[in-house]
């Protein structure tokens, strides 16, 4: 009886602990439950908060599409050098420029150079002396030209025999080989650079220097170029003299090759060259494109009566247009890129009140720009547009990104 006691006290022992253990984890889970309620209705108010802020959010996109205008005082517009026009539609006359270089006209120019291969013996003019059509350049020695000279010597006496016997009496053979030999005697020096009075020369018995000849100016014009030495061995075609008629240059212009201006032969534009100033005339135009420049070459015409222009000089070339007929258009100073990325005009509204509005970009008119979306009369603001921009900027900022 003892002994059953005991065991059911002990068991009533090892018991209680795991009851106790079970309610405590039970209320545990109940606080959780009502814990997890209780989150459920804070989330409920949070969102309700939430949605506070999103209608607060939409207040300040409100207040920020009101932001889309700048008002500038007098002292601002000043300092910032703000300057507003009426926008007028009218025909603009504007200039194109294009960098140029002076040549020597090269229908004109002539390179003078000997047709055989001959040694220098004397010079006779120099670098920039203006010379007559005509006139002796360089002396000459060639060992062709001798023999050239020796046939029409010799061929010279039996002709002026023959064709005084006449036709009829040394018959037509002799008459024809004596004639044919003369005439090639005679084409042959002139071929190597002889004139008539050399050849007249040739006929006096008395001439011993064979071999001798002379260039002589085919054209007036200047010296440009002397490059040989007395003593010096020259080759057929190696250039000793340049000459030119400086009364005229060529003026070779460079276009973008993306230029679709059209270049009318005639048309004027001013040359600007170390400080001068004159007027040119298209006169052709290249249809290829320049293979070094990757350019558009127009050449011009330059009167240069006075010689102030000369070969090789630099020059800016501005030629002239005018619209045909009336358009809208602003300084490039006047274009500012939008938030968007479209190209902005800001329209003075009122004094001191400035409004972007939105245009688009027609073609260039020098430093003009055509633009649409705008109406005759509005004043917009041609210089000073990134500081209206800049206030218009600060306008809509919002320093808490609401």
């Amino acid at each position: 009886m003892k002994k059953t006691l005991i065991s059911v006290f002990a068991l009533t022992l090892l018991t209680a602990p795991l009851s106790f253990v079970q309610a405590e984890e039970d209320a545990h889970q109940e606080a959780g439950h009502d814990h997890a309620a209780s989150g459920d209705d804070h989330q409920e108010v949070t969102g309700e908060k939430g949605e506070h802020k999103e209608d607060h959010g939409e207040e300040g996109e409100h207040e920020e599409e009101k932001a889309t205008t700048a008002s500038i005082n007098a002292k601002q517009k000043e300092l910032a050098g703000i300057e507003v026009a009426t926008l007028e539609s009218k025909h603009v006359d504007y200039e194109i420029y294009a960098p140029g270089e002076l040549l020597t006209n090269g229908y004109t120019s002539y390179h003078v150079s000997p047709r055989v291969a001959s040694v220098v013996l004397r010079r006779h003019v120099e670098l920039g002396e203006h010379v007559t059509k005509g006139q002796p350049l360089v002396t000459l020695f060639s060992e062709t030209v001798a023999q050239a000279q020796a046939d029409y010597r010799k061929a010279f006496p039996e002709w002026k025999r023959i064709s005084g016997l006449g036709r009829s009496v040394v018959g037509d053979q002799r008459f024809n080989t004596a004639k044919a030999n003369i005439e090639a005697a005679r084409a042959t020096l002139l071929a190597y650079g002889l004139n008539d009075d050399d050849i007249g020369a040739l006929k006096a018995s008395g001439v011993d220097s064979l071999g001798e000849y002379m260039l002589r100016a085919r054209v007036d014009g200047a010296v440009l170029t002397d490059e040989f030495e007395q003593g010096q061995r020259v080759e057929a075609g190696q250039p000793l003299v340049t000459l030119a008629d400086e009364s005229e240059l060529w003026v070779e212009a460079h276009l973008p090759a993306s230029s679709d201006i059209v270049l009318e032969k005639g048309a004027e534009a001013e040359v600007r060259a170390a400080g001068r100033v004159g007027v040119a005339t298209v006169s052709q135009e290249a249809h290829t494109i320049d293979p070094v420049t990757r350019t558009r070459i127009v050449r011009l015409e330059l009167d240069n009566p006075e010689d102030r222009f000369h070969p090789g000089m630099f020059a800016d070339v501005y030629f002239r247009f005018k619209t045909s007929e009336p358009v809208l258009a602003v300084p490039e100073t006047a274009l500012m890129r939008g938030a968007d990325g479209d190209w902005t005009v800001y329209v003075e509204e009122a004094e001191g009140e400035y409004e972007p509005v939105e245009v688009e970009l027609g073609r260039s008119i020098g430093g003009l720009r055509e633009v649409s979306g705008l109406a005759a009369g509005q004043r917009v603001v041609l210089r000073g547009a990134f500081f209206v921009a800049s206030e218009i900027a600060k306008g809509g900022f919002d320093p808490h990104n609401h």
